[in-house]
């Protein structure tokens, strides 16, 4: 099914989620329902879109973020339904996810496994192709077995230090080892990922 970015489709869902405002404001893990609403009305613009959001910031604003779920070819579903936002008073309209700031404050457990991030460390190398760096990441425990569910806790942890357009837009290959390999000596904390990824890409 092709997105349907036409103006009369992404205006229809902002003028669902402003008649759903008061609903979606106090939307939470337990409104099962609400969600299902939710993305049916993403999925009617594009079947690949998700969403993220916030918690209740101390100015009473809440965060909306569009998601195209690390699908590269979804991000012009993104900035279109993003572009065609309209002003909401309690709602800050964000596209992708973001940074989860600060990432070593993150616990992260998938598929049986639970990791600390204060304990996750990693290395940054150039790739040819420009604007592309390689990743290492260094996990605590790792090894070959249940290979998938690592790979997967690493995709998790380098988008919360990086965000979802720099995953798919800048990161190149992912590797992974544990504290024990050879390569562990050029290890920095995941903390210092975010700046360290900027600097080598030329960025302020």
């Amino acid at each position: 099914m092709k997105p349907d970015l036409s103006p009369e489709a992404l205006a229809e869902f902002w003028r669902w989620f402003e008649d759903n405002d008061d609903e979606l404001f106090h939307l939470d893990q337990n409104s099962i329902e609400l969600i299902g609403r939710l993305s049916e009305a993403l999925h009617r613009v594009d079947q690949h879109l998700t969403f993220e959001m916030s918690h209740v910031f101390d100015d009473g604003s809440r965060e909306f973020i569009i998601s195209a779920n690390g699908i590269k070819s979804c991000f012009r579903s993104v900035d279109a339904l993003y572009a065609a936002s309209k002003c909401l008073p309690r709602w800050k309209i964000l596209r992708f996810r973001q940074r989860h700031q600060p990432v070593d404050a993150l616990k992260c457990v998938f598929g049986g496994l639970s990791i600390d991030a204060s304990q996750v460390y990693y290395a940054l190398f150039k790739e040819k192709k420009p604007g592309k760096l390689g990743a290492m990441l260094f996990l605590r425990g790792y090894s070959v077995k249940n290979r998938e569910t690592w790979d997967q806790i690493a995709i998790l942890l380098i988008g919360a230090a990086l965000g979802e357009f720099d995953v798919e837009t800048h990161v190149g290959e992912i590797m992974i080892f544990s504290h024990e390999s050879e390569h562990f000596r050029k290890a920095r904390p995941l903390a210092e990922m975010p700046d360290h990824f900027d600097k080598l890409l030329g960025r302020p």
